[in-house]
């Protein structure tokens, strides 16, 4: 297949890389330019995946054109406020047969829509599906076993996303639950900030499974609310996406979180770990989806105190602590 990527961070180049290892012809669009000539130049992105040779077949431009024009597939990889701005660039390019593969993850905070949902608002006349799971980059890319879910409310799109990606080292599982899809990709990145707050006031594992386990049930909450399916929640891009973002090293989510525990403002924190942490504008939308939805989420509700009204995290686990007694649900 002839294959467009939108974004050139490092899960763009990323999927760059499997996606060429599986003998595709691949285009990777970006908007910056200096980032362009760098990969360019160096073969690599020096910043996101140090060390990590990108095949020189992979064309890398800034022309969008060159990456929507004549593709079977066009993959948005681009940070999740973006989405909206780059569905709107593409709109005036691409044809009605093109598959449209959202791999990002986060919520539009002014609509409270998902993903998919903002490009398809955008884009009214093509396939839209949804690739999503635990799969860090820097792992991907080292050709480290990685299982994920591919989601389209059409199952012939699924089957050729699977046919795409997959080979020996990157497994692609199916489901029709686009919406819980993303519902779970989007909220793992808030109780990830969780957990890395937990980490950097010095707590222990306990703490973190409490949080974690806690954190599914809120998301699994929302979800189910939302029209998900139960079994999106127990799964890949469920409890496994929020398994590998709550304790890997590659998580920018927790980072920014184990900075915030130690004392630094949000803003320090996102300087710091200087890549998008998109659990930060997830989680405000998420406290707007539990009003709407009339959801109880203590836990997002607690890091959007800490992240947007500087409230002490301590305090936070204090108050989550001494909630009212109640059955396990």
């Amino acid at each position: 297949m002839k294959i467009g990527i939108l974004g050139a961070g490092s899960w763009g180049i990323a999927l760059s890389m499997l996606l060429k290892e599986n003998n595709h012809e691949v285009t990777v669009w970006s908007i910056v330019e200096e980032e362009v000539n760098m990969l360019n130049q160096h073969h690599e992105h020096l910043r996101n995946l140090p060390g990590i040779k990108i095949d020189d077949t992979i064309l890398i431009t800034n022309d969008i054109k060159e990456a929507i024009l004549g593709s079977d597939m066009l993959i948005f990889a681009v940070p999740s406020r973006y989405v909206r701005d780059t569905a709107v660039m593409v709109k005036n390019y691409i044809k009605s047969d093109q598959i449209i593969l959202n791999v990002g993850k986060g919520l539009e905070d002014e609509t409270l829509f998902t993903l998919a949902e903002v490009i398809e608002d955008v884009i009214h006349t093509n396939p839209i599906a949804v690739l999503s799971g635990p799969s860090h980059a820097e792992e991907v890319a080292r050709k480290i076993p990685t299982s994920v879910v591919a989601a389209s409310k059409d199952e012939s799109i699924v089957k050729i996303v699977q046919e795409t990606f997959m080979n020996q080292f990157f497994r692609v599982y199916g489901s029709s639950d686009v919406l819980g899809v993303e519902i779970g990709g989007a909220l793992k990145n808030v109780i990830a900030l969780a957990a890395g707050i937990s980490d950097g006031l010095g707590f222990g594992d306990n703490t973190k499974a409490a949080l974690m386990t806690r954190g599914i049930a809120e998301i699994s909450r929302l979800g189910l609310a939302m029209g998900g399916d139960v079994q999106t929640f127990n799964g890949l891009t469920g409890i496994g996406d929020l398994i590998v973002t709550c304790t890997s090293v590659h998580s920018r989510n927790r980072k920014a979180g184990i900075l915030i525990g130690e004392g630094l403002t949000l803003q320090e924190a996102q300087e710091k770990v200087s890549m998008v942490v998109e659990g930060v504008y997830a989680a405000h939308a998420a406290t707007a989806l539990a009003t709407k939805f009339e959801i109880e989420l203590p836990i997002i509700e607690q890091v959007n105190e800490v992240l947007f009204n500087d409230k002490d995290p301590r305090e936070a686990v204090t108050e989550l602590m001494l909630r009212d007694r109640k059955f396990e649900s």
